[in-house]
């Protein structure tokens, strides 16, 4: 069996364990915030929920499957098949809610579960490099730093959904850079020998890589407490792929290639994902938003 296609089986297995650790966190976030506690408190609080942890159990095991793919295939190939954590999140919170998935919910299901066929066939993603030099990464940074500081700062100026809005986009795209840093981290990663080990510590990506996570948990529990899931859990979901994705192509050199005919399919396919990503997402959001 080709690399690509075990990071194709570990991608959509990683997907499930993901979209079980989502639902488990999204629901003791609303357990927390009935109180409207946001930010560093609310994160505080879920350090003491029981539940949460068990959440972050789930997604942890959700990450290294994650890491593996990623180690194996493109960020473009795992990050569009991740995507599918919505597919299975679907029936996993609707069983929790004690509710029957809608018609509509299949419906932008299918077409989100096509897209994503269509992306990692037509788009045929190709792998590039796995680390950017420090130059690229600071280029990066140049650029994306002062969204995101922007970003942070019109949450605190503003409140409830656009806050919530505004800290999503940091937290998807801080996950987005996750991805990628995690592909240069297992690259290094070999834990057979003492050299391998030291190597790996000596890897700048290493420590960015820890700060992002840290980073984006943080923000994703703001943004959860800042507003209602109807406004964070749809653009953190969208912002997180679409980040990582441009990163693979920018930073890693990643390429998709799609021939001379697929071009206007691929582009249609990726709009498709956008929207039927919303579409789910803020369906889940709103079974969970509280009563």
């Amino acid at each position: 069996m080709a690399k690509a296609d075990i990071a194709a089986l570990l991608a959509l297995a990683a997907a499930f364990f993901i979209a079980v650790g989502n639902v488990i966190h999204q629901r003791s976030a609303r357990d927390v915030t009935g109180d409207q506690a946001g930010g560093l408190e609310l994160f505080l609080r879920l350090l003491g929920n029981g539940r949460w942890w068990l959440g972050s159990g789930v997604a942890a095991a959700g990450f290294a499957l994650q890491a593996t793919a990623l180690g194996l295939g493109s960020v473009l190939l795992v990050q569009s098949l991740l995507v599918t954590s919505l597919l299975f999140a679907l029936p996993v919170s609707a069983r929790l809610a004690h509710r029957r998935v809608t018609r509509w919910e299949w419906l932008w299901a299918a077409l989100l579960a096509g897209s994503v066929v269509v992306i990692v066939t037509v788009g045929n993603p190709t792998a590039g490099q796995s680390r950017a030099s420090l130059a690229t990464w600071l280029g990066v940074v140049a650029v994306l730093g002062p969204v995101l500081v922007l970003c942070v700062l019109g949450a605190r100026m503003w409140s409830g959904p656009i806050s919530a809005v505004l800290l999503a986009v940091v937290s998807g795209a801080l996950w987005g850079v996750f991805a990628v840093l995690t592909k240069a981290v297992v690259n290094r990663l070999d834990v057979t020998s003492w050299a391998g080990l030291t190597e790996l510590v000596r890897t700048p990506e290493l420590y960015a890589w820890a700060l992002v996570a840290i980073g984006g948990t943080a923000m994703q529990q703001a943004s959860f407490g800042a507003g209602a899931l109807t406004a964070s859990l749809p653009t953190m979901t969208v912002a997180e792929p679409i980040v990582a994705c441009v990163l693979g192509v920018v930073v890693l050199g990643e390429t998709m290639r799609p021939g001379d005919t697929g071009g206007l399919i691929l582009v249609l396919a990726v709009g498709a994902v956008v929207a039927a990503t919303a579409a789910l997402a803020r369906g889940q959001a709103v079974t969970r938003a509280p009563a």
